[in-house]
């Protein structure tokens, strides 16, 4: 298969100790390429080092909603400054995360607000963690819409209903799927994968976190996201390699590649 992980945290502390062997098994298992996520709270260094090393890796950067009350105009300028760089090629992650609030939500939708308008400017897509926020996600994404203004972009590691996965998709955005499409019991995200066009479908591992079954537990990496495309074959009732064209395709009409 030739995959696309479109969104994963190689640069992570817990990949330290065997960040070249996990690179390696990305090779072994088809993934011919990736993105990797930094975290704009931090000075990019990490991201850059690893796709100038690797001409298979990409990088994007922004402030997750976690660390929305730590921006400042610093920090915006940062984001700008690093997204100029070299294979750059996405703004994010980026949004709204109304599980754990760890940023009050008025400051999170501001520099959610502030965000969208700067992926906008640079012309790169927006890559947004939505977590119970579709509503306001909604309201703040039609707001740019109706203005214009409104970026590309993927939801990554999608959770939502079928109904606002086609909300997002009438918006021009990605639906991305992570380990949690293999997870048992998960019939809304079934439907969901089920349902919305072949298209408009990517694949990632969002690792360490979220690892497929049958690895549950365990640390993921990229070489896992081939778990994702097989059950996304199998609930489209397709063969996984024409899912792994498909969705190889979709992530770099996506990204701009």
């Amino acid at each position: 298969m030739k995959l696309f992980d479109t969104h994963c945290h190689i640069n992570d502390a817990a990949f330290d100790a065997d960040r070249s062997e996990v690179i390696a098994r990305m090779h072994e298992c088809g993934v011919e390429n990736a993105v990797v996520i930094g975290d704009a709270s931090l000075d990019g260094s990490d991201v850059i080092s690893l796709i100038n090393a690797h001409a298979f890796l990409y990088g994007a950067y922004g402030l997750h909603p976690h660390d929305a009350e730590k921006r400042t105009d610093a920090t915006i300028k940062r984001i700008a400054s690093v997204l100029g760089g070299e294979k750059m090629i996405a703004l994010g992650e980026i949004g709204l995360d109304y599980h754990y609030d760890f940023s009050p939500r008025d400051k999170q939708k501001e520099v959610f607000r502030e965000q969208l308008q700067l992926a906008y400017e640079l012309g790169m897509p927006a890559v947004l963690h939505i977590r119970e926020a579709h509503g306001d996600a909604y309201e703040i994404m039609n707001e740019f819409k109706a203005r214009g203004c409104l970026p590309r972009g993927i939801m990554h590691c999608y959770g939502g209903s079928l109904e606002s996965a086609n909300e997002y998709i009438r918006m021009g955005y990605y639906i991305s799927f992570s380990g949690s499409l293999t997870f048992k019991n998960t019939p809304v995200l079934t439907r969901v994968a089920q349902n919305i066009p072949l298209d408009r479908i990517l694949i990632e591992t969002d690792c360490p976190y979220m690892s497929p079954v049958p690895l549950r537990g365990k640390r993921n990496e990229p070489a896992n996201v081939k778990y994702v495309c097989e059950k996304l074959a199998d609930i489209r009732g397709m063969d996984a390699e024409e899912v792994s064209r498909i969705t190889f395709e979709n992530a770099t009409n996506a990204f701009g590649l």
